[in-house]
């Protein structure tokens, strides 16, 4: 078994992070197998080396141990380039230079009905799909064309990811859309690089959030088009704050290195997100 976490550098590791984490880190050393950490750094704008350093010593005072060196996305663009470059010569890809405000128009014209919610936000439109395609892969945002792509998904009722097996043709289009897989400013997209990167690091078996359970198909889906492996996926509970809101990096007073200041211990911690002493 090879479980991994894989944060972004953008911010604070919080309670929701070391919940994943530990889950994670358990999983595979019950099972005798090995915990990756990798760094998805592909968000220049955002990610910061501080932010990274300051997730190594987090989950190492949580305890957790990973080998080196770590995977970092942001020195992988050129094999998720070629990766993209396998897509657009099937045919699946299409270049987009809509903005968000173009979308949201788009998804909202009377013609459309009301608009429509996937894993993404808004499913696209289509507004640039009609438009001439040129011959050579463009350094632009590239999207899958959803209709193509997920003509054939009867893979997807034997695969190891529940969520997908009653995900037919027709509710990839309507529920999921065009996304993005090559975004304008990073070259990649989270899904795409989520699914190479497992696939080289030889990850069984995923375990994240269950607010990326409605990712798992199109996950599934680039599998199969780009002949990857597929894990097992294990989408655990979120951790809520006294609202019920799930925590997000800005919710510094939830953040890990604000409880080990206070003099919280790594056993305080498993306790407060309902996981085993060890």
């Amino acid at each position: 078994m090879i479980t991994r976490f894989a944060p972004s550098p953008t911010g604070p590791l919080h309670l929701g992070h070391a919940y994943s984490a530990m889950f994670a880190h358990d999983m595979a050393k019950a099972a005798s197998g090995t915990f990756l950490l990798r760094i998805e750094d592909i968000d220049g704008s955002r990610a910061r080396p501080a932010w990274e350093e300051q997730v190594y010593n987090d989950l190492r005072w949580l305890g957790l141990s990973w080998p080196e060196p770590v995977m970092r996305q942001s020195e992988r663009l050129p094999i998720y380039r070629e990766a993209l470059q396998k897509l657009w010569d099937q045919w699946l890809l299409f270049p987009c230079d809509c903005s968000r405000r173009d979308i949201q128009e788009g998804a909202s014209a009377p013609q459309e009905g009301a608009p429509a919610y996937g894993p993404d936000g808004l499913i696209y439109p289509g507004t640039c799909k009609s438009k001439p395609r040129p011959e050579a892969m463009p350094d632009a945002a590239l999207r899958l064309d959803m209709g193509k792509a997920a003509r054939d998904v009867s893979y997807l009722e034997t695969c190891p990811a529940p969520q997908t097996r009653k995900t037919s043709s027709e509710t990839f289009v309507s529920s999921i859309g065009d996304v993005v897989l090559a975004r304008r400013d990073m070259g990649t997209s989270y899904h795409l690089s989520v699914v190479i990167d497992d696939a080289a690091q030889g990850v069984t078996d995923v375990v994240r959030g269950a607010d990326l359970a409605e990712a798992t198909p199109i996950h599934v889906l680039l599998q199969k088009l780009l002949d990857l492996p597929t894990p097992s996926y294990h989408h655990h509970r979120l951790i809520r704050d006294g609202a019920g809101r799930r925590l997000a990096k800005r919710d510094d007073a939830r953040a890990i290195r604000k409880y080990r200041e206070e003099g919280a211990t790594p056993a305080d911690i498993r306790q407060m997100v309902g996981l085993p002493a060890v």
